[in-house]
């Protein structure tokens, strides 16, 4: 039988059984919001409170007056519970600060060779004396730092902290997660060194040689076990939408990088086709369920407020996880694959914007009436502009799928904005923002310098705001000229110049948020600043006094 029609029939019979399952869940009524599950991230009587540990004292009591609301009543949290919470994190910390730990070394290593990388396009006979410096080799260090050093740290260790939390209960098997994340960035360190020798597998975000590769899967591997066993211990009834998002994305990544990595497997067309399969997915299945699903605990944590539906969460989850899986083949329009593969993936594509506005309709449900708290809380600025870019760039991600962009914006700087509006401004703003809030619980002190936060923010947010538009601008002038037939290649070259020095103005601005950002950590860990009440590291065994929000 012929493949389309295969594919045409099986997405009927799911299509089928998906109205089954939705009549099944009327009946059961598995559709009525359920207020209980929503609020399982707050100890009894810990509603109304709001909690933003980036904060010091004063600006916490400010916080909560900007909160207030006619008519409420503050109530005391129950300290059993929050005895409980403060095991958790103590249980989970040792490995979530060397996850971050980890992450910041690489966010400087990948910042840098992306600056390089950048300057490179518009200055491309700079520093071209060493075969590890040049344009494809810098490039696609920076590209894995970021991916994988950076982000997959960072998000590995917003999973093994809030876990832990989520499901009150102290985390099973720290060290196979401590040893999963050594394999891990040993992968990572030799994967980087292999690309700058020259060593690589030559598909775009899966560079890293096979060989290396298995020390990347061991480490996730390793990391699955304790988080699996966490969930089958916990000690709570109704499991948090922000639980299904992180086990999910740790499970996808995990499966997507050792069957995209199988040697002599994939060749030829079908290369490509898993190449994008994984591409895709690495950024849909892996940073977006980490990030959408922190958005859903810091958010509502730090305002003090439950999320306003919990039923939406959960659409958006499933469906995120139903529509995803074969996103990635409209970067393969035009090329010697199947027309149906193509036209599943715009489909796809399009159907992306059902979860994305239920999770834009439910966070702002969620935050209306207290949106001037961003004015307060440097978290909760993070958390915000994060999930404002993750509606901006799926939207527009979902409109690129679409042929008539695409003939534009494929093969330009057009998709490298895009690429960075969903991997910057949406997952990484959110993984800065959930850092700040995770780190004074972890070591047992304040960051030192609070302003810091502020300045970070904001050049990171202008760094990319500049960076955007201008590849955005520059990008789709640069389609134009190529689809211009009068018109000689060298033209879609030179009319991107001035848009790639822009691209390098707000690479730096985004370089130097990264390195205050990092300068901060280490201060945090020289201990510069205050101690703070209530975390994990290094706080005494004995259960402490509560301090604001546990």
């Amino acid at each position: 039988m012929d493949s389309a029609i295969l594919s045409l029939l099986g997405a009927f019979l799911l299509s089928i059984m998906g109205l089954f399952v939705f009549i099944w869940s009327m009946r059961k009524g598995l559709l009525v919001e359920n207020p209980r599950a929503a609020s399982v991230i707050f100890a009894r009587g810990e509603i109304g409170k709001v909690d933003d540990p980036a904060l010091l004292e004063p600006a916490q009591a400010r916080l909560q007056a900007a909160a207030a609301e006619d008519g409420s009543e503050l109530h005391v949290a129950d300290p059993d519970e929050l005895r409980h919470r403060v095991a958790a994190d103590r249980s989970s910390a040792f490995p979530v600060f060397m996850f971050v730990a980890f992450a910041c070394l690489w966010l400087v290593v990948g910042s840098l060779a992306g600056l390089v990388s950048s300057l490179k396009l518009h200055m491309p006979d700079w520093l071209v004396g060493e075969a590890w410096l040049t344009f494809g080799r810098i490039r696609t260090v920076h590209l894995n730092a970021v991916l994988y050093g950076w982000i997959t740290n960072a998000a590995l260790g917003v999973i093994v902290w809030l876990l832990p939390r989520l499901l009150r209960t102290p985390l099973v098997g720290a060290m196979w997660v401590m040893l999963g994340g050594a394999l891990l960035n040993t992968g990572i360190a030799s994967g980087i060194g292999a690309i700058g020798a020259g060593w690589t597998d030559g598909m775009e975000y899966l560079e890293i040689p096979w060989q290396i590769g298995v020390f990347i899967a061991a480490g996730f591997i390793c990391i699955v076990g304790p988080v699996l066993f966490t969930l089958v211990n916990r000690k709570v009834e109704s499991l948090y939408v922000s639980v299904w998002y992180m086990v999910a994305g740790l499970l996808w990544i995990t499966l997507l990088f050792v069957v995209a990595k199988l040697p002599g497997v994939h060749t030829g067309v079908q290369q490509a086709t898993t190449n994008w399969w994984y591409g895709h997915n690495v950024l849909g299945l892996w940073f977006t369920p980490i990030s959408v699903g922190s958005i859903y605990y810091f958010l509502p944590k730090i305002i003090g407020r439950p999320v306003r539906s919990y039923n939406l969460s959960i659409l958006g989850f499933w469906t995120l996880a139903f529509f995803y899986g074969q996103v990635g083949g409209h970067h393969l329009i035009g090329g010697p694959i199947p027309g149906w593969l193509t036209t599943l993936s715009i489909v796809q594509s399009m159907m992306m914007i059902i979860p994305v506005v239920a999770f834009t309709i439910n966070m702002a449900g969620t935050m209306w009436g207290r949106m001037h708290l961003a004015l307060h809380s440097p978290t909760l600025r993070f958390m915000m502009f994060g999930g404002l870019m993750y509606m901006l760039s799926s939207l527009q991600g979902s409109l690129e799928a679409l042929r008539s962009i695409n003939q534009v914006a494929h093969f330009t700087h057009f998709t490298v904005a895009h690429a960075h509006l969903g991997a910057y401004a949406f997952v990484t703003m959110v993984l800065f923002g959930a850092i700040y809030f995770m780190m004074p619980r972890v070591l047992h002190w304040e960051w030192p310098y609070p302003r810091l936060i502020w300045l970070q923010f904001w050049a990171s947010a202008l760094g990319i705001g500049i960076y955007f538009v201008g590849l955005t601008i520059g990008g789709w002038l640069q389609g134009l000229a190529m689809l211009d037939a009068s018109r000689p290649f060298m033209d879609s070259v030179a009319v991107t110049i001035p848009y790639l020095q822009w691209r390098s103005v707000g690479g730096g601005l985004m370089v130097l948020s990264h390195l205050i950002f990092v300068g901060h950590f280490l201060a945090m860990v020289l201990r510069f600043g205050p101690a703070r009440t209530g975390a994990a590291l290094f706080s005494p065994s004995k259960a402490p006094e509560f301090a604001h929000g546990k």
